[in-house]
């Protein structure tokens, strides 16, 4: 894999962006603060501004790795206030590997956007970095988030039982994958 770090992305209505400090208020506002929106993840709802604000802290200082991808997701028609995230959550360079994590606000669910932002991210992953293999995974009582690896062209790869942990306790994982091959 070539690294390169985390590079601007644009598709028709995105941008994917680094994220800076200032984002802070629009991610708490956005996303990070609804029960919903991180039911199935494994972090808790952030309590405060200065929480979100420690985490973008953090993220900021790791995009000097040319190893670490972290995505603002940005709708054009908004400006440039981030909507939700899309990263690299795991990778492995001996399998030419990475697994994509992301979340969304709300407010803009059910209008193709995260689908979007993973097709971007994946053909960067392959085109770019030059992995072999692309692979994601959701608690099955999240069909919506298969839905989004299945419309990117990821394969169903199995469900393992009591296999995975998020803000519902010990779940079931659906794996997702797509080979550079199967594009």
């Amino acid at each position: 894999m070539e690294h390169c770090g985390t590079q601007n992305i644009e598709t028709g209505r995105l941008v994917l962006r680094r994220f800076s400090v200032h984002d802070a208020e629009a991610m708490y506002r956005n996303w990070t603060t609804d029960p919903e929106v991180t039911r199935f993840l494994t972090w808790p709802v952030h309590d405060s501004v200065e929480t979100s604000k420690a985490i973008l802290k953090e993220w900021v200082a790791s995009y000097s790795k040319k190893d670490y991808y972290q995505w603002a997701i940005v709708l054009k028609e908004n400006g440039n206030e981030p909507i939700g995230s899309i990263a690299a959550v795991g990778m492995n360079d001996d399998l030419s590997m990475v697994h994509i994590g992301y979340c969304l606000g709300r407010a803009w669910w059910h209008q193709g956007i995260m689908s979007e932002a993973l097709k971007a991210v994946m053909d960067f992953f392959f085109d770019t970095v030059g992995v072999n293999r692309i692979e994601s995974r959701h608690d099955p009582r999240n069909p919506h988030s298969g839905m989004v690896m299945k419309k990117c062209g990821m394969k169903y790869e199995g469900t393992l039982r009591s296999a995975d942990r998020n803000n519902q306790g010990i779940c079931d994982a659906c794996w997702y994958s797509l080979l550079r091959s199967e594009r």
